[in-house]
């Protein structure tokens, strides 16, 4: 009985009851839809500064959306699996919305306004970053012990990136490390703010 109670509450933690699948497949086919378009999507799509600068301002949406190839967005996917098993019940849906949309806002500022030499971009590992960030926040808050080991681990990556370049397993795509930065510092933010938000009200 008491090992059967034991995994129940591992599944529940880990967001294994079933309850998120539905969200976590629309998100996947989210990043998964736009390699249908093919290059001539990502060229359309993608960050690109001078196109930026010509109005084309969809790009600063929709670059966080398309991938180098499909093994790019197939990383990113698990990535993005991972994250939902250990975070997804930690905020509401509109908490996440919030938390996603000042992560994108936070990483296309870092990108026009301090990394002016960055041309272009493409993929979701920022945003990825950000919930990340976000989500540990959220473990802390509750005291949970992983949350203490995830941004332990999370701030030793970060570290790693910004004074020895990408992980080794990262080094098939260029990666734009200070990207993570950015979008680390977005979610960063949301999540206090959701914090302070808790505590007021």
């Amino acid at each position: 009985m008491t090992s059967h109670i034991s995994r129940s509450g591992i599944a529940r933690s880990l967001n294994c009851d079933g309850r998120y699948a539905p969200g976590l497949l629309l998100c996947v086919a989210l990043l998964l839809a736009p390699l249908a378009g093919g290059e001539r999507l990502q060229m359309l799509w993608r960050y690109e500064r001078a196109a930026v600068a010509e109005g084309q301002w969809w790009r600063l949406l929709t670059a966080h959306f398309v991938h180098m190839d499909t093994w790019h967005a197939v990383l990113n996917c698990i990535g993005l699996a991972l994250l939902w098993a250990l975070f997804a019940r930690s905020y509401r849906l509109t908490q996440w919305l919030f938390a996603l949309g000042l992560t994108l806002v936070t990483i296309d500022l870092g990108f026009w306004f301090i990394s002016t030499g960055l041309q272009w971009y493409v993929g979701a590992s920022a945003l990825l970053h950000g919930v990340f960030a976000c989500g540990c926040i959220a473990l802390i808050r509750e005291r949970d012990r992983v949350g203490y080991i995830a941004t332990a681990v999370f701030a030793a990556k970060l570290l790693w990136e910004q004074v020895h370049g990408p992980l080794p397993l990262e080094t098939e795509h260029p990666v734009v490390t200070v990207s993570h930065a950015y979008g680390a510092a977005g979610g960063a933010l949301a999540g206090l703010l959701l914090c302070l938000r808790d505590r007021l009200y």
